[in-house]
């Protein structure tokens, strides 16, 4: 089994930086030099799982940052709803998700409640079975005041409940504050 880590913070905190920084120092993770004189095992896949969707340019903008910042070693998967699916078919291989805040958003304004929830134990059930090395990125939205109108306080809830479900299932959970990782599990 892989290693499952869960990397949580503020806005801008420094989140995808890092878990890009951890996926690539992964044994076996990162391109090796190959000589004839030094056979080495091929670098399991990397892959980056991009929950955005470009809803403006600003949305735009944020997406292609992230696309340079890293670069060409990653393969990167666009799902904005069925993440579970998508883990179905890449094990076992290093797979970065960012993140997991946006996809519950997506989810409150793509599919229905049930779809939701089936949308979110899809993913629960298949990330524990998951074989390879996974790195998730969430934020912390309930250090704030609460929200005024009933879907900001339903979405802050579920996304506390996502995060805490998630958690449970990681061997290591980090959170990043002012660009400094600070390991909690």
């Amino acid at each position: 089994m892989g290693r499952k880590i869960l990397i949580t913070g503020g806005i801008k905190s420094g989140k995808s930086q890092f878990a890009l920084n951890i996926a690539r120092e992964i044994e076996g993770a990162i391109p090796q030099l190959h000589s004839p004189l030094i056979t080495t095992p091929d670098p399991v896949e990397k892959i980056f799982i991009a929950t955005a969707l470009p809803i403006d340019r600003e949305m735009e903008d944020k997406i292609e940052k992230h696309k340079r910042e890293r670069g060409s070693d990653f393969k990167t998967v666009e799902e904005a709803i069925h993440l579970g699916d998508v883990f179905k078919g890449i094990n076992p291989s290093t797979a970065v998700i960012d993140c997991l805040t946006l996809w519950l958003s997506n989810l409150f304004f793509e599919t229905s409640e049930a779809e939701r929830e089936s949308e979110i134990e899809s993913f629960i059930k298949v990330l524990k079975e998951f074989e390879g090395n996974a790195i998730i990125v969430t934020n912390e939205v309930g250090w704030g005041i609460i929200p005024q109108d009933e879907i900001s306080r339903m979405y802050q809830s579920e996304l506390g409940i996502l995060n805490q479900r998630t958690a449970q299932i990681c061997d290591e959970v980090y959170m990043l504050i002012s660009g400094i990782p600070l390991r909690i599990k």
